[in-house]
């Protein structure tokens, strides 16, 4: 499907379907389409946003995982969502999600984590783009997947031309640096909502071992792995993490109140 963007008070964000609301957060070199099958699966029961964060042109002084937690927070009351959603987070759109939900416990009813920052990442396989390299830029977008292929030439381009853009290329370094001054590892027993991680057992950027202390650190978290998957397991295998996601889901559902 294809995702319409709507634009509302200055903010730029997909929204489809109706019902409990499933917030979703990409990462630092994400894109909406990276949900893009999670929102197919799930629109016909949920209402499905996903925010476009503004890591290429948000003021440098907020260029960092609390200003992208503070335009969440100024998103979902712009949109009047007071009540407890379902958040989900892919890599750093993870770690913005843990601290949303580490400041604003009382509307997080569920988490779900992919991939996440926050405790350990390997940031593009430990080296930046190097600007006008296209080589480069592919094989480290590459390095992303499991499988290459699924490093389209869309992907490499628009990877490529944000490591042209100085401007960007500053946001991104200001976001990265703080993603890793900002470790959770010593908050997140704090966070007692109902989590489901889902991780590619072939991560190379937050390797496994990172999802198994998530794990043992989140006290009410859940952990499986799919196999030949790497860093996005919602687009590397859509079909395995959808089951999972809608499992946890009806898992976790709140129960009616009788009256």
């Amino acid at each position: 499907m294809d995702l319409q963007i709507k634009e509302q008070h200055g903010f730029q964000y997909v929204e489809e379907g109706s019902g409990e609301v499933l917030l979703l957060l990409h990462g630092l070199f994400g894109a909406l389409s990276n949900w893009q099958d999670v929102v197919a699966e799930f629109s016909t029961d949920y209402r499905v946003i996903i925010p476009l964060l503004p890591i290429y042109d948000m003021p440098l002084t907020q260029a960092g995982v609390p200003g992208l937690v503070s335009y969440v927070e100024d998103f979902l009351r712009r949109l009047h969502l007071d009540q407890p959603l379902t958040v989900l987070g892919n890599s750093l759109g993870g770690h913005v999600a843990l601290v949303y939900a580490l400041r604003n416990p009382r509307m997080v009813q569920r988490l779900v984590l992919t991939g996440s920052s926050g405790l350990f990442e390997d940031s593009m396989g430990g080296s930046f783009p190097k600007r006008g390299n296209y080589a480069f830029v592919q094989e480290r977008v590459a390095y992303t997947f499991y499988d290459p292929s699924i490093a389209t030439k869309e992907l490499v381009d628009e990877v490529f031309n944000v490591t042209n853009s100085n401007t960007k290329v500053l946001r991104i370094i200001n976001i990265a640096r703080s993603a890793q001054r900002h470790n959770l590892g010593k908050d997140l027993t704090k966070i007692t909502a109902p989590t489901l991680l889902v991780w590619g057992l072939n991560d190379t950027i937050t390797p496994p071992v990172v999802a198994h202390e998530f794990h043992r650190l989140l006290p009410n978290s859940e952990l499986h792995f799919l196999d030949h998957c790497c860093h996005v397991p919602m687009m590397e295998r859509p079909q395995d993490f959808n089951l999972l996601l809608r499992q946890f889901l009806r898992r976790t559902a709140l129960e009616p109140v009788l009256t």
